[in-house]
């Protein structure tokens, strides 16, 4: 393994193998917990790998005991500071930064590839959807408990990706589901013992760098372009209305006076 020297504060980069880069999110005192600047972080180095001939395939991981909480409301910074992606200003700004920040993960050349190991909570199943390829830990759990007390995800991708059933059951309740639940539904590819993960994604991280770069993009995009067609692009983008109007119901206002303490009574059941 080799150490990638870069400027970032928030993630780290190695080259596990030939072809392969890792970013590793590095916020284990906060769960991973997702800020702006370490998503601008993320995109950027993301980004940066389209156009290294050296890199073919990159993979996400979290340092700690998790890959991320979610995204950072901790109140050390609006997640919509010097945000890394335009968003039209007005209501529903912030789901509208969220929903092309991970549609961009989509619009890369090269894939990403999720492994989540612990748990992967609201936010953060966001930017796992957003990867090319998920794969889980047998004993991580995802959920978005914030359902229960805020608001529909900022980047709605339950329907298109997993269905309607189980869209709908993840949507009403805000439970947590086994990594065994999410790969029958379709959110992750599969599930590995916890002390093989790191192998098993490398050696399916190897098995993709074997394709070369111009033509794993067309391969890539054919299969996102064909989702764009049965309009999961578009479902998504709409989402964001709806994220920007439960903004404007009682029950939230009431639980937005004091944002923490809602948010944490929503994951009690999820994160202890």
């Amino acid at each position: 393994m080799t150490t990638i020297d870069t400027p970032y504060k928030f993630i780290l980069v190695d080259e596990p193998s030939p072809f392969v880069r890792r970013i590793t999110l590095n916020r284990p005192d906060k769960r991973n917990a997702i800020s702006t600047p370490m998503r601008t972080e993320v995109l950027n180095s993301l980004q940066a790998h389209d156009h290294d001939t050296d890199v073919r395939v990159t993979i996400i991981r979290g340092a700690g005991t998790c890959f991320s909480s979610g995204y950072d409301v901790s109140g050390e910074g609006s997640l919509m500071d010097d945000p890394p992606i335009y968003s039209a200003p007005g209501d529903g700004v912030w789901a509208r930064q969220a929903t092309e920040s991970w549609f961009s993960i989509w619009d890369l050349a090269k894939p990403v590839v999720a492994q989540v190991h612990g748990y992967a909570m609201a936010g953060a199943t966001e930017f796992v959807a957003g990867c090319d390829l998920v794969y889980l830990a047998d004993d991580a759990v995802i959920g978005y408990p914030v359902v229960r007390a805020m608001s529909p995800p900022d980047w709605q991708f339950h329907t298109p990706l997993v269905g309607l059933r189980a869209a709908m059951e993840m949507m009403l309740t805000g439970n947590s589901y086994s990594a065994e639940e999410a790969v029958q539904v379709g959110y992750a590819n599969r599930a590995f013992p916890p002390e093989s993960l790191d192998e098993e994604v490398l050696t399916m991280a190897r098995a993709i760098a074997k394709v070369p770069s111009d033509l794993q993009q067309i391969n890539k995009r054919s299969v996102h372009r064909s989702f764009d067609i049965w309009g999961a692009r578009a479902a998504m983008r709409a989402g964001t209305e709806f994220q920007a109007l439960a903004g404007h119901q009682a029950s939230v206002q009431e639980a937005r006076k004091n944002p923490r303490e809602a948010l944490r009574n929503a994951f009690d059941d999820d994160l202890g």
